[in-house]
This record gives structure tokens, C-alpha cells and sequence, in this order.
């Protein structure tokens, strides 16, 4: 039983009894007791379970915390395996916490550590006993946080660290970068330290893990809110690509525009070209593009399609291979790829190949 005499706050009540409620449906399991450790000035596990495996005593020595990210996690593991080392080398450590990603669930097998997370996902084993239980869907909160670090504000700051991943960055040097405020790049700081895609160094913020940053991106990705315009244009080849870079020229007057998807990969890293071109505008870039490729509305037979995005960074985010080519930077190109269907997910690939190779 709980001990009255020091009751868990209910979040640790809440793990206390999705606990007791995995182990109780195994047969050869009868669980004793769920006891808490007194208040003291040494570290000590928030739960410990008294067991009865087929007849024989075993204990779990359960550390919870209310954030499983990376950050939280690694600590909590440490001074588990502190504490089963002197004070209960039978026991099993055991992590638990609202939500553990599959990168954390990681770590604790590779620690030896056993978890469980209050959405349902848990590994246990010890003696003849193993527990393992997956969930394919995250919490609804824990999803909304991920796509909170990559709506369009945040994700002004990853593009800008991402073009220079080995780079370490002071807040005011991102804000100013990326246009985002102080306040809003602290926010990305935190999330991106707590999931160990960067730590921070005394020249500043650096990303240690771009590789899983531009994974859980690419994962969370969808299609950049704004109006899809579909256009015929009578230009083809040499003569259409001329036209096109002849717009898109910083110099060409007011309006941004740049090849996108398909079309700026052609220029970043070629794989497969297509019939159809792809660009981003805004209001001004769209009509320099429709007058300099001669666009007509389409409904069918569409060859040219504009994306006018109501995220203003995307325009911001550019590259230039070659004079007048301004094309959306590789990251973002990267990302547009993938959601484009399976020759988009090939060409995505080849270009991260060619263009967004980092080290492990």
C-alpha cells in the first residue's frame, strides 16, 4: 500500500498505481506493498515496490519525473543506478514519467534500466519476468509540443542554426538572425536542450544532434498553410528557366519569389526532374512570375504550381546557387520533398545525401 504518513503528490500517485496495475496482470507477480522513502538529505528512489515473484522477494526502485525528455531522463537513470549499486544491488531501476520517447526507451535498455510512461509504453525485465508494452499514438500534449517547436516563428530559428550546425549561437545573435524575439529563441533553447539536439558551451547555444532535429522535423511536417495556385505556361526549357531566374533576381523590383520543392532541388542537388514547376511568392513575386512566364489560370493541365505561404520566413530562408536561381535553402527544400509523394521522398533523400550530411 501507499504510506499515508507521506503521501505522493498525484502525479506520483497517478505512476504509483499505473504501475500496480501493470505488474498485477502477471500471474506469477503479487505485489506486496508500493512504498514511499522518507524525506532526506540523500538522494532516494520516489517509489519502491515490494514483490512477490512466484514465492520470492524482489524489489523496483522507481524514480518518476513529470518531463521524460533526454535532459531529465539521463539524470534520473544516473542516480537510479547510483542507488541499486550501494543501497540495493537485487533491485531494478525503474524510470517512469508521463511520456518516454523511443530515444529515451533507448537509453534505459542501454542503461539496463526498466521504464514505464503513464500513455502506456513499458519495459521490465528481471529473473524470468519480462513486461514490454507499446503505444502507437504519442499524448495529444506531447504532440502539440513537438509541433510547437517547428510552427513557423521556431522554426526561423532551427533553419538559421541549422545552416551553420557547428556554430554556437547567443540568444541575441539568434533573435537577430532569425527576426524571432528573445523570449520566443529561449523557448527554442529550452526544447532543444531538454531533447539533447544541442547543449550549451561557454561561446553559447550549439546543436549536438542536427541529424535527430531535421528527423523529428521531417516526422511532424506538413504542408505550409497559405494559397496553391495552379498555372499553364506556354515557356519550356532553356527559355523558361531564363525567364525565371530573370523574376526571381533580387534586383528585378519589388516581390519575392523562389524555385521550390522539385524545382529548387534541380539546382541544389538534381535527382529527377518533373513536368511541373514549383515555386513560393508572395503577392508581389506571384505577379512578377506570372507576367515574366506568361501564366494562365488552370484547372487542368496545370505545369506551374505557386505556393503563396502565409509563413513570411520561408521567403527569408533562401539560397542562390546561381545568378537569379533563388531557391528555398536546402533544409527547407529538404522538408517540401518529403511530403511530395514517393519520388519526392527519393529526391529528398538524395539531397540530404548531398547537402545535409552532418556527423553522428
Amino acid at each position: 500500500m501507499l504510506k499515508d504518513a507521506n503521501p505522493m503528490k498525484n502525479a506520483e500517485t497517478h505512476a504509483g498505481e499505473a504501475l500496480r496495475g501493470l505488474l498485477e496482470k502477471i500471474p506469477i507477480l503479487q505485489v506486496k506493498g508500493i512504498d514511499t522513502e522518507a524525506v532526506s538529505s540523500d538522494w532516494a528512489p520516489d517509489l519502491i515496490v515490494q514483490l512477490l515473484v512466484d514465492g520470492r522477494p524482489h524489489q523496483l526502485v522507481c524514480e518518476y519525473k513529470s518531463n521524460g525528455q533526454p535532459r531529465y531522463a539521463r539524470s534520473a537513470l544516473l542516480e537510479l543506478l547510483n542507488y541499486v549499486a550501494h543501497r540495493a544491488p537485487r533491485a531494478t531501476p525503474v524510470f517512469i514519467a508521463p511520456y518516454i520517447s523511443p530515444a529515451v526507451r533507448q537509453l534505459c535498455e542501454e542503461k539496463g534500466v526498466g521504464y514505464l510512461d503513464l500513455a502506456g509504453n513499458a519495459r521490465i525485465a528481471f529473473g524470468g519476468v519480462f513486461i514490454e508494452r507499446m503505444v502507437a499514438d504519442k499524448p495529444a500534449a506531447q504532440q502539440r509540443e513537438l509541433k510547437s517547436l517547428f510552427r513557423p516563428k521556431s522554426a526561423q530559428v532551427l533553419r538559421a542554426m541549422l545552416r551553420e550546425p557547428g556554430r554556437a549561437w547567443r540568444v541575441t545573435e539568434l533573435s537577430e538572425t532569425s527576426g524571432v524575439s528573445l523570449g520566443h529563441v529561449s523557448n527554442v533553447r529550452t526544447g532543444l536542450i531538454d531533447r539533447e539536439w544541442a547543449h550549451t558551451s561557454g561561446d553559447g547555444l550549439v546543436l549536438s544532434a542536427p541529424n535527430a532535429l531535421l528527423d523529428a522535423w521531417r516526422d511532424s511536417y506538413t504542408t505550409p498553410t497559405g494559397e496553391r495556385l495552379g498555372f499553364y505556361t506556354p515557356l519550356h526549357g532553356s527559355t523558361l528557366e531564363t525567364a525565371a531566374r530573370s523574376a526571381l533576381r533580387a534586383d528585378s523590383g519589388p516581390g519575392r519569389a523562389a524555385f521550390a520543392s522539385f524545382s529548387a532541388a534541380q539546382w541544389l542537388s538534381p535527382y529527377a526532374r518533373t513536368g511541373t514547376h514549383y515555386f513560393f511568392a508572395d503577392d508581389e513575386g506571384l505577379r512578377k512570375l506570372q507576367a515574366a512566364l506568361k501564366l494562365s489560370p488552370s484547372s487542368k493541365g496545370e505545369n506551374v504550381i505557386i505556393t503563396v505561404p502565409k509563413d513570411s520566413g520561408l521567403l527569408a530562408d533562401t539560397v542562390e546557387p546561381a545568378p537569379g536561381a533563388v531557391c528555398t535553402s536546402p533544409v527547407q527544400t529538404y522538408l517540401d520533398l518529403s511530403i511530395a509523394g514517393e519520388r519526392g521522398a527519393e529526391a529528398a533523400d538524395h539531397l540530404r545525401q548531398e547537402r545535409l550530411s552532418w556527423p553522428q
